[in-house]
């Protein structure tokens, strides 16, 4: 095997993303190497990467030991990786090689991993699908800081990815009303699927106008800070805004006179790296990942795959996803046996 085989994505500057070859890293004790089958492009989080977003001096993530280090280029960054145990460090159990496994792991072609941070896919669970267990925790935390009550009336400000799973969960609850909005025709039609009631343009003030100030909880995932005024604005008098995206360096002036006061909104912000105080003396992250995995094989989650694309284009796919939004939702890199 040609010692430089691997190959690693790195964002290299704004809009700049290279597959770069690396050496192997050697295996330590309790350590799979794995050899990656697929992983998943995350539209959010990535491109604020890919644009040059993100804050500064900032850890890439304090949660992941995959994602040392800071948000500066160049850096390998992604979290959704699904592979085939190909080699096994000291200590493990025979019964892990060829196992196919998901990480939260940056893109590369192969990666070292501790197994003890490995979850084995399910029989049956196609690898592309399994990639999206990411969102599916996601969309279960912003459920469980929303708490909705049934028969309430409910709004999603936002139908990517996470967008659409967050409806699909809402979806399963006995609401009164459960009303999608994005600016994308795709993305509204598959919020339909989802299991939205309606599915409303958001840049449409006269389809909004009918919704304003009714919602008891609204979410606000559209990861653009200005769509924080819509989600105030449909929300009602006592009622919730659960603010699940991240704007990196983005602002926008948000609109907290008027009514926003006087209707005693709450604003509350939601982030799938912890779990609220109020779950934690029940709820730990590896049981809220066991329950995701649960909800991936009974969501349609097929429909949100839209594009697959090889590894060695990936520069493809990231231009695809800034250029072009309303014409992708779920964006897969394929890598090659």
């Amino acid at each position: 095997m040609d010692k430089l085989s691997q190959r690693a994505l790195y964002f290299s500057g704004p809009r700049q993303v290279e597959c770069r070859a690396e050496l192997p890293v050697p295996l330590l004790a309790g350590q799979v190497r794995v050899r990656t089958i697929c992983s998943g492009i995350s539209a959010g989080t990535e491109l604020l990467i890919y644009r040059n977003e993100m804050p500064a001096n900032m850890a890439a993530d304090e949660t992941l030991s995959a994602l040392g280090g800071q948000l500066a280029y160049p850096l390998k960054y992604g979290y959704a990786a699904v592979g085939q145990v190909i080699e096994l460090g000291r200590g493990l159990e025979h019964g892990w090689l060829d196992q196919r496994v998901f990480a939260f792991n940056p893109h590369e072609t192969e990666f070292v991993a501790n197994a003890s941070d490995l979850l084995r896919v399910p029989d049956g669970l196609a690898p592309e699908l399994a990639i999206l267990l990411p969102n599916v925790e996601t969309a279960l935390n912003f459920v469980q800081d929303g708490r909705p009550i049934a028969g309430e009336d409910v709004a999603v400000v936002g139908q990517g990815v996470v967008g659409q799973l967050t409806t699909a969960l809402l979806a399963q609850m006995p609401l009164n009303s459960l009303i999608a909005l994005d600016r994308y025709a795709l993305r509204r039609e598959v919020s339909l699927h989802m299991g939205a009631h309606r599915a409303l343009d958001a840049m449409w003030a006269e389809a909004l106008a009918p919704h304003l100030a009714q919602a008891d909880l609204c979410y606000e995932l559209s990861g653009a800070p200005a769509a924080l005024n819509t989600a105030i604005a449909l929300t009602g008098f006592g009622g919730r805004v659960i603010i699940g995206s991240w704007y990196g360096t983005k602002t926008a002036p948000i609109d907290l006179g008027g009514r926003f006061h006087r209707s005693r909104i709450q604003l509350i912000s939601s982030q799938v790296s912890t779990l609220s105080a109020e779950l934690q003396a029940r709820w730990t992250k590896s049981r809220r990942i066991a329950f995701a995995l649960n909800l991936l094989r009974q969501l349609p989650v097929s429909t949100l795959i839209t594009h697959r694309i090889p590894f060695s284009q990936a520069a493809t796919a990231y231009q695809l996803l800034d250029a072009h939004p309303e014409q992708c939702l779920q964006v897969v890199l394929t890598y090659e046996a």
